[in-house]
């Protein structure tokens, strides 16, 4: 109590010393005093705070801990620039700005983890420091706000540089794209201009930033997604577009355009682009009625009239043998990338499909863009490829089919390329899978290969992969695929990465082969592209290389630990768990786990351990088990936050991590620090209900957690156990548990026969 009083007067004392800093007289006097008035905001809350004589509780304490950190540092670096060269700071102010940005971003991130409901404060405080927070998040510098000027204006043009939608989104896609280029103008007068934005206009831009965002990635998938899909669910579609829309328009609203320094003609032409965007979130597109009519048809008959199927071909721009390979290709990336498990839409898709490809390939036999492998094919009246020999996945002819433990049959390289994005269903029959391993279908095969020699049909030869040496077909793929990495263009450097992250997986021969090569140092080059897949592919494939011991070393030694730690940090949720996993991997080498720690990674894994799926939180769990057996890191840990996540965990039965918890916890609270918030936590109980229920294993982690808290003479947690009656599950473990637990059972026998339970 006294301890939390103690910080709260401390907090109110640095606010105070803040406030009465001379006024900057430098070319930096914008940003001190920016920061300086924001943090005044935050007296109010102290004060009340040290009027009531109230124990903060552990998670406040902690926010209030890293905000005492915060403007500590805040403080330091104000009075440097007062008090330093203003030549100096005249020549490196980027560099003071970015130190001013970092405080500000430390202010922001100690606020967001403040419980302001559980604190006795008032309304109108609590509403003023969560408006501060939001001041803070916008981080409103002057250089800050030219940068998000800068990065509104960047994102308006890469918009309005798309290429033109050609599928039934193209009314909607074209109405999105023409608005927001009319934002353009905005820009390019503030950007001129030097003037430093008001708060309440930074927070209007950050939200326009967010909405333009989610525009740009959703206009990227209608461009490049599968166009069956986006024809049979373009409701879902058409609401994206309509959210983005009131996003826009929202944020919109929140900009105080008089107090920017715009020109009447631009004011005017935003005044009319908002009115664009409140009319079109009042009145959405309407639906295609003849096109939801065709499709409907299509898909309930089985040879549907040709009439209908030109409409729909020509409708959904699937008219040549190149549309419809880009379309399966499409496809194919939407089932792979399938966030969980493709529901009733992949049946769907595929027979639609099935039936426009049919169609297509029947009325243009001399497609005249069709490459010569594609003439060939159809110079022989394009037989109808019987759907047995389809892959259920890509839709083309099987060339190495094999069979998964469901006993569907698929293309060898597209259940590879499904299994190794996590699933572990079958994508036909969505049961799961008892196994994954890919057993040939010779018979198929050979039906298949009979077929093709009767029509005429050429089968390409199956590229030679996963042998015990590397061929040389291998090798020279290998080496294609490196070429690309360098010099290609973005999309070729993120097929190339996406390929060698399958080599990679196969077999261990290619992961020598592609380390040899110098895969590795052009791989680390890719995690800071901007591009999410690409980032997902590169970690990936390290992932896959660091399975080679020697591998590990390379990777390092190629400056990866900081990218990888930057990928968890910010990259997308596959990128983050294979990010994790990297990580694990690497810090099996004791040198690696200090680097790894140094560089940042264990508040990243605490943040994909809270908020990432079953499988991210088992990677987090694990890397930061094996990082913190070094003891650096374990302090690290405890102070970045761990034990409460870890002790949600541990009474979440359900969760399925509670092996992974305790595993942590036994190792944390052998360290000083990682005892004390243990402690803090209310541990017992849970503790003792794993003693009674769990696994062996569990059950011997539960009693080191407890014998750890309980030696050093804390009697506090003696009594708690008592009360619970710990002495007759402890006789219990003593008997029949492991070894390691018969001993801490015994040894904590012996402390609560000690204890007083009246004292």
């Amino acid at each position: 109590m006294d301890d939390g009083l103690g910080l709260v007067s401390r907090l109110s004392e640095l606010v105070n010393e803040i406030s009465e800093l001379p006024e900057c007289g430098n070319v930096c006097n914008k940003m001190p005093g920016n920061l300086v008035r924001r943090i005044i905001l935050l007296r109010p809350m102290f004060e009340e705070l040290k009027d009531v004589n109230e124990e903060l509780s552990e998670e406040a304490a902690e926010g209030f801990e890293l905000l005492r950190i915060a403007l500590e540092s805040a403080m330091e670096h104000m009075r440097t620039v007062n008090d330093g060269s203003k030549v100096y700071q005249s020549l490196h102010r980027d560099s003071i700005a970015a130190e001013f940005h970092q405080i500000t971003e430390q202010v922001e991130e100690a606020l967001s983890k403040i419980p302001y409901k559980k604190l006795d404060l008032s309304e109108e405080v609590q509403e003023q420091v969560l408006l501060n927070s939001v001041y803070q998040r916008c981080r409103c510098s002057v250089y800050d706000n030219l940068g998000l000027v800068s990065q509104l204006l960047e994102l308006v043009k890469t918009i309005s540089g798309l290429a033109e939608c050609r599928n039934v989104c193209k009314r909607m896609h074209g109405n999105l794209v023409r608005r927001i280029k009319l934002l353009s103008p905005m820009f390019e007068e503030l950007k001129d201009g030097s003037e430093e934005l008001v708060e309440e206009a930074a927070i209007g831009f950050d939200l326009l930033r967010t909405a333009l965002d989610s525009a740009l990635k959703h206009l990227r998938t209608v461009n490049e997604g599968s166009k069956v899909y986006q024809a049979l669910y373009q409701d879902n579609i058409a609401a994206e577009f309509h959210q983005i829309t009131e996003q826009i328009g929202t944020a919109l609203s929140k900009i105080p355009y008089n107090k920017l320094d715009l020109s009447e003609e631009v004011l005017e032409q935003i005044e009319l682009v908002h009115a664009q965007f409140r009319r079109a979130t009042a009145r959405p597109d309407s639906p295609d009625v003849q096109l939801e009519h065709d499709l409907a048809i299509a898909q309930r008959e089985r040879d549907p009239d040709p009439a209908i199927l030109k409409r729909l071909s020509e409708k959904l721009q699937l008219k040549t043998i190149e549309d419809l390979k880009k379309e399966s290709i499409a496809f194919h990336e939407l089932v792979i990338s399938s966030e969980g498990d493709p529901d009733d839409w992949f049946g769907k898709i595929s027979s639609l499909f099935r039936k426009l490809k049919d169609f297509v390939q029947v009325e243009n036999p001399e497609d005249a863009v069709a490459p010569k492998a594609d003439k060939e094919f159809l110079k022989h009246r394009s037989p109808v490829i019987p759907d047995d020999f389809r892959c259920p996945i890509s839709l083309e002819l099987m060339k190495d089919p094999v069979i998964v433990s469901t006993g569907q049959t698929y293309e060898r390289s597209c259940i590879q390329k499904w299994l190794d994005a996590g699933h572990k269903t079958c994508p036909k029959t969505q049961q799961t899978l008892l196994h994954t391993a890919l057993t040939p279908n010779y018979v198929l095969k050979s039906l298949i290969s009979l077929w093709c020699e009767s029509n005429g049909v050429e089968l390409p030869p199956k590229q030679k992969l996963g042998s015990s040496t590397v061929s040389d077909c291998d090798q020279t793929t290998i080496a294609a695929l490196l070429e690309k990495l360098a010099n290609g263009n973005p999309e070729q450097q993120r097929a190339a990465a996406g390929e060698l992250r399958l080599l990679a997986k196969r077999n261990a021969d290619n992961r020598v082969c592609i380390a040899e090569a110098g895969a590795i140092p052009l791989l680390v080059e890719l995690l800071s592209f901007p591009d999410a897949r690409t980032q997902e592919h590169a970690v990936t494939a390290l992932l896959n290389l660091s399975i080679n011991d020697a591998n590990k070393g390379m990777i390092v030694n190629a400056g990866a630990i900081p990218d990888i730690v930057d990928v968890l940090k910010n990259g997308s949720m596959e990128a983050r768990e294979n990010a994790a996993a990297t990580l694990f991997s690497l810090s099996v080498v004791d040198e690696n786990k200090v680097a790894i720690g140094a560089a940042g990674a264990i508040p990243a894994l605490i943040n994909l351990l809270c908020e990432g799926s079953p499988r991210g939180k088992k990677d987090a769990a694990t890397a930061i088990f094996n990082l913190s057996i070094y003891q650096g890191n374990k302090a690290r840990a405890v102070r970045a936050g761990i034990v409460p996540p870890l002790m949600r965990l541990l009474k979440d039965a359900g969760c399925g991590m509670v092996d992974e918890a305790l595993a942590i916890l036994a190792v944390l609270a052998s360290h000083q620090e990682g005892k004390v918030a243990i402690g803090l936590a209310d541990p017992i109980p849970a503790l003792m209900e794993v003693i009674r229920t769990g696994s062996p294993r569990n059950r011997e982690n539960a009693a080191a957690v407890m014998w750890s808290l309980c030696t050093g003479g804390d009697l506090q947690q003696l009594r708690v156990a008592k009360e619970l009656a710990a002495e007759e599950a402890l006789k219990e473990l003593a008997e029949s548990g492991t070894d390691r637990a018969k001993r801490k059972a015994g040894s904590l026998l012996e402390l609560l026969q000690r204890v007083d339970p009246a004292a």
